[in-house]
């Protein structure tokens, strides 16, 4: 195997390795959010007193970050999804994906730095 590395493998702690661990993470999770969410919003319809006691579970902090881990898991997810197709189909993708990753990782910041500047307060100063 002369293409080999000698660790025996091509992407073993590499930021591509680690860009698609988090990119299927991110979608996992957002799965799962999905489904817990058709799921609650279809208690509407069985007892609307139940879904208002599951709704009075939603107001409290912890799930207020876990919103924030939330919106983090797509704006990654959404950003991440554009570079994979740019290295799929632009003929310098594959080139630059180090670049294009940190890109990612920038915008990521930004966007989450703008949402927790508003969505913080809401959870821990009840506005």
């Amino acid at each position: 195997m002369p293409n080999t590395p000698k660790n025996g493998t091509l992407y073993r702690g590499r930021e591509g390795m680690w860009s698609w661990v988090a990119h299927r993470i991110s979608g996992i999770a957002i799965f799962f959010f999905l489904l817990v969410h058709v799921l609650d919003t279809a208690m509407v319809r069985v007892s609307p007193e139940a879904y208002n006691a599951v709704m009075s579970i939603y107001k409290n902090p912890i799930m207020g970050l876990g919103e924030a881990a939330l919106v983090a898991a797509i704006v990654y997810h959404a950003f991440n999804g554009i570079r994979i197709i740019l290295v799929d189909f632009w003929s310098g993708g594959t080139k630059n994906h180090k670049t294009l990753l940190w890109g990612v990782l920038i915008l990521w910041a930004i966007a989450m730095a703008g949402f927790l500047f508003r969505h913080l307060p809401i959870i821990f100063g009840g506005h």
